[in-house]
């Protein structure tokens, strides 16, 4: 009988039901004030008056009036930048410990984001909250005894002058609580090597001594990893040597693409849990089954923010222009895409992180991730998000009965006018003709401006497939294997004419 199991999940049952219900309007309102308050010494807020801020009446209608919108670009340059040169109290008190290293989808690590000692405490909270979420799932006991393989970045962070440097899943990982280091696998030693495909090696080599239950993981490294265990092992299923792997915890991009090719690995099936953690902090995670949407940690070091993504509020680089209309969580609608905006305890301010999110349940503060502002497809009028992108993808895998973990597509000018070249990651044979029909009346059916802009200046679809390991190699050519690197759903011109050779050279 699984005595230890059994205590962790009734303790988890017990905390769940102490909690109780949360009112997420009334904590984001009271995270505003503490950030504010805690920020008014700073040079940040003393330039925007916090002070008088917190003076008024109403709080978010004068620190939206006081504070402008940054991405990261506009924010390092007038702030962040200060504290390589070894200012403090800049944004945020003190001088932060971490920056984490974020290549996002550009191919460049040029990103240093500041992760604070608070914010390290918020992911930390973000996560005991996820974990006491478990008790809402039907998971045995048992579970609770097993280890958690987490396939993140290198947690041998980069010293560099009074910080340590690396990318946030590093970061976390190298933070883990001293009562989770029994559960957590690969373990200190494997998780510091660098080269991610030495590290897999390793792990592949240590996989039949661990009991694993959980997975943790972006879900194109998670497979490439599961893959090579099968392979090493000569096995027919990951189950086959963990058996009781019971809950796989996604999260970086939208697990939908990688559905099929995931269950293609699986003896059995497994709890999918998705969240979202991000360079700026632990923002949601999946808390019931009923729904694979998300819930806002609405109560834990950041404040939300929400603009309408319309076309008009967004510059061609995917920035916000000034004026763009912005709301609160008590304003928002549902089945709205938003662009979101985060103010959090590592000193970010009305920070566009670039992602797309729409709400499914306002009351419960759930939602979901429906693309990035520079993945937004409308070069011509066509107005397609990842998220519909991502469903196209799928009926293709219900069509044909493929898996397709991984796509790219620009919408391109030929001679004859703008075409949507795709490329789709499969080892399925299927008929291009065929395909292109399905994609473009798959597209048409989902999203009336596509359907608009086929009638006028987009002229149609084109389809290449190519191997999904094309798509891993040029991510390990353009940026490195592992961690927080995600592929490109989306491409401009000059970017797709460089992707485009690399397949033909390969």
């Amino acid at each position: 009988m699984p005595v230890i199991g059994s205590l962790i999940k009734g303790i988890i049952d017990v905390a769940d039901r102490v909690t109780g219900d949360s009112n997420p309007v009334q904590e984001q309102e009271d995270v505003l004030t503490s950030l504010l308050k805690k920020a008014i010494d700073t040079d940040f807020g003393r330039h925007y008056n916090f002070n008088g801020i917190l003076k008024e009446e109403n709080t978010y209608e004068a620190f939206k009036k006081k504070v402008p919108y940054f991405d990261y670009n506009s924010i390092n340059q007038s702030w962040w930048s200060r504290l390589h040169d070894d200012e403090e109290d800049v944004t945020w008190p003190g001088n932060p410990n971490y920056f984490a290293l974020s290549s996002g989808t550009t191919g460049k690590t040029s990103k240093r984001i500041p992760v604070t000692e608070d914010m390290i405490t918020a992911i930390k909270n973000a996560g005991i909250k996820q974990v006491l979420a478990l008790s809402n799932f039907d998971i045995p006991a048992d579970f609770f005894e097993k280890g958690i393989l987490m396939l993140g970045s290198s947690t041998d962070l980069i010293e560099k002058d009074d910080h340590l440097e690396g990318e946030i899943s590093g970061i976390s990982a190298s933070n883990i609580p001293s009562w989770f280091r029994g559960y957590y696998k690969p373990g200190k030693e494997i998780a510091e090597i660098d080269d991610w495909d030495k590290r897999v090696k390793k792990i592949v080599e240590e996989a039949p001594d661990w009991d694993i239950g959980a997975l943790s993981g972006i879900p194109s490294w998670i497979e490439l990893m599961l893959k090579e265990v099968i392979k090493g092992h000569g096995l027919n299923h990951i189950h086959e040597i963990w058996p009781n792997l019971e809950v796989y915890t996604s999260g970086g991009v939208a697990f939908g693409p990688y559905e099929k090719s995931f269950n293609a690995l699986m003896g059995k099936p497994i709890t999918v849990i998705d969240t979202y953690l991000a360079s700026e902090g632990f923002i949601a995670f999946q808390n019931r089954p009923e729904t694979d949407a998300m819930k806002l940690v609405t109560d834990n070091g950041i404040f939300f923010e929400f603009v309408p993504f319309k076309a008009e509020y967004i510059n061609e680089d995917g920035s916000l222009i000034q004026d763009a209309p912005a709301v609160m969580l008590s304003d928002v609608e549902e089945n709205q895409d938003y662009v979101l905006i985060m103010s959090t305890v590592s000193g970010a301010w009305r920070y566009m992180i670039g992602d797309t999110i729409e709400f499914t349940d306002v009351s419960r503060a759930e939602i979901r991730i429906t693309g990035r502002t520079k993945f937004f497809l409308n070069t011509v009028g066509s107005q397609l998000s990842v998220n519909k992108m991502d469903d196209a993808v799928q009926h293709l895998e219900k069509e044909f009965n493929c898996t397709i973990p991984e796509y790219t597509l620009c919408a391109k000018k030929y001679d004859d006018g703008f075409y949507h070249t795709w490329y789709l990651g499969t080892t399925a044979k299927m008929n291009d003709a065929t395909v292109v029909q399905a994609l473009d009346s798959a597209l048409k059916e989902a999203n009336k401006n596509y359907k608009v802009a086929r009638s006028k200046a987009l002229e149609g679809v084109k389809v290449h497939l190519v191997h999904p390991e094309v798509f891993y190699a040029w991510n390990d050519a353009s940026k490195k294997k592992g961690g927080q690197v995600k592929m490109e759903r989306v491409m401009g011109e000059e970017k797709f004419g460089e992707w485009e050779e690399f397949v033909t050279n390969q």
